[in-house]
């Protein structure tokens, strides 16, 4: 199953709370409570839950007790509201994805961060030039992976992280052309390079001057054609 958490959700979404019924309020399991109940009662197959955007939850107030659970399975808690008693059964796992370069956000409670392992998914610009190539790509596949890993280099250096660099979903375009490309340079990159350099058009245009050596490129062999 998936959902994505934003900061109004909670731990009445995720867990139980009481929700308005028919004029009176009742107490209604949440998505993760009914998700470990259907995991229990089929114990010989693995139940994954994918959390997008994780990180834009208050994490402490969703899971609220289950925080203890997450880490030692045999154990029970009581629930908050039903006093229950509730356990996270070991077929259950969690997956969360999260964007490391949104600022705007807090960091991830330590607390939870130690219950689990982390993975950097970065572009993999080999694999986006075997998809590309695969995918109908007119433009000279080998320039635009290295326009992009340069363009990639010099934010890196500028920001100092490489959690700042152009993701590789901007380019997975069926059939990319140089009208796609300039769309997803104009409207895609550059305004989040805008984000990144509010403060300094200058580099904005250096950077994005990376990937419009392309354009020209193209344009003048269209003209000797």
């Amino acid at each position: 199953e998936t959902i994505q958490f934003h900061p109004s959700y909670s731990y009445e979404d995720f867990i139980e709370g009481y929700r308005p019924k028919d004029g009176k309020f009742e107490l209604e399991s949440g998505i993760f409570k009914n998700f470990c109940e259907r995991a229990r009662k089929n114990k010989d197959k693995k139940y994954i839950l994918i959390i997008d955007e994780i990180n834009r939850g208050n994490l402490s107030k969703i899971f609220g007790e289950l925080l203890y659970l997450l880490e030692y399975r045999d154990k029970e808690v009581k629930l908050t509201y039903s006093q229950d008693k509730f356990s996270i059964p070991e077929n259950v796992y969690i997956i969360g994805t999260m964007n490391t370069a949104d600022r705007s956000l807090a960091i991830m409670d330590y607390a939870l961060r130690r219950r689990f392992y982390f993975v950097d998914v970065a572009c993999k610009t080999k694999r986006l030039e075997k998809w590309l190539t695969e995918n109908g790509c007119t433009l000279e596949v080998g320039e635009l992976i290295g326009a992009i890993e340069n363009m990639n280099t010099a934010i890196k250096k500028e920001m100092h992280s490489k959690d700042f660099a152009i993701g590789h979903s901007y380019f997975m375009r069926e059939n990319l052309d140089d009208k796609k490309l300039k769309e997803i340079m104009s409207y895609g990159v550059k305004p989040l390079l805008g984000e990144y350099f509010f403060d300094k058009d200058g580099k904005v245009e250096e950077i994005t001057g990376i990937m419009n050596k392309l354009f020209i490129k193209k344009i003048i062999e269209k003209v000797q054609e």
